[in-house]
């Protein structure tokens, strides 16, 4: 009987520091599981260190090891999705190369898969650990917010290490979507899942390129991508509005046919002429941004352009 082939999809920015530690222990686990085979599959995201240099080094010490290299930086969405459209395992697992997804849950995480009840195994934490206490209230915020404006299940503290078989794979690249939120269409898809709950420890080296700008920008993704709950308030305070002005003109018609028309109260009405211009200024915004997602998924750019693969050793 054949044995089943795992591909661990590894997604990298500027982690020529931490590679060589991360391959030499999902090396070591790879020689443990020796029922399975592996596949290590290594996208480097337009890194500016050697990150592509210690890939070509893998490529060619160890035959199990393949990379692709992006033309320019298209970011961790589009590396998971390069990784899993070129995976060619019967499960796939996407990691980090930080070390902050141990290489050792693979082997858990596989115990769990081969019992047959679940497609999927993901990892959550159950503490945000390293997390300044700004961080830790937006991101608690962010979890109760789009828990109640998406249908689509987010789980807090979910992370993107976890072990698919090959149907949900198969069901997540079918998906093209230009503007992606990964964590958003695994749970769209679909299929059985069992989080395992674990604490992540630090990076091994480097530093992370997740600011807090960019988390919030990410954030902003989930909710365009699966809610479209924000238009549906802006519609309503739009008719909630109206209704106040209807309101307030015939108290003003009442109020001049009995006492006159007094000229006061100019400084109240500058007032609520800025507070309603910025009300609709802040919701013109809004269908804006979904008008551009629409817009760029239009125009049916590739979600990323591949450069070199370790096919190009070879020639």
């Amino acid at each position: 009987m054949k044995n089943k082939k795992i591909s661990i999809i590894v997604p990298c920015y500027n982690e020529e520091e931490s590679l060589p530690i991360f391959y030499k222990e999902i090396d070591r686990i790879s020689k443990v599981m020796k029922e399975v085979e592996f596949e290590f599959l290594f996208v480097n995201d337009g890194s500016r260190d050697q990150t592509l240099e210690v890939f070509r080094r893998l490529a060619k010490k160890d035959k199990r090891v393949r990379y692709i290299s992006f033309s320019r930086n298209f970011g961790k969405e589009a590396g998971m999705y390069a990784g899993l459209e070129n995976a060619t395992g019967d499960y796939v697992a996407i990691m980090d190369a930080d070390m902050q997804d141990p290489p050792e849950m693979v082997q858990t995480m596989y115990e769990e898969m081969k019992k047959g009840e679940y497609d999927c195994i993901g990892l959550r934490t159950a503490s945000h650990k390293g997390y300044s206490l700004l961080r830790k209230f937006f991101t608690n915020c962010w979890y109760k917010l789009i828990g109640k404006i998406s249908s689509t299940e987010q789980v807090p503290g979910a992370r993107d290490f976890r072990l698919m078989t090959r149907q949900m794979v198969d069901a997540i690249i079918s998906m093209k979507e230009y503007n992606r939120y990964s964590k958003g269409i695994f749970s769209f898809v679909g299929f059985r899942t069992k989080w395992l709950i674990y604490e992540a420890p630090d990076r091994v080296a480097g530093e992370t390129t997740w600011s807090f700008w960019k988390l919030f920008k990410y954030a902003m993704e989930g909710i365009l991508a699966f809610s479209t709950t924000p238009l549906v308030i802006s519609a309503f305070i739009g008719i909630l509005f109206c209704f106040i002005a209807f309101i307030a003109i015939i108290a003003i018609v009442i109020k001049t046919l009995l006492w006159g028309d007094p000229v006061g109260g100019w400084p109240s009405l500058v007032c609520i002429i800025m507070f309603v211009s910025g009300i609709q200024l802040f919701f013109f915004g809004i269908m804006g941004m979904y008008l551009s997602k629409a817009y760029l998924e239009i125009k049916k750019r590739p979600i990323y352009i591949v450069k070199e693969t370790e096919k190009n050793l070879k020639k």
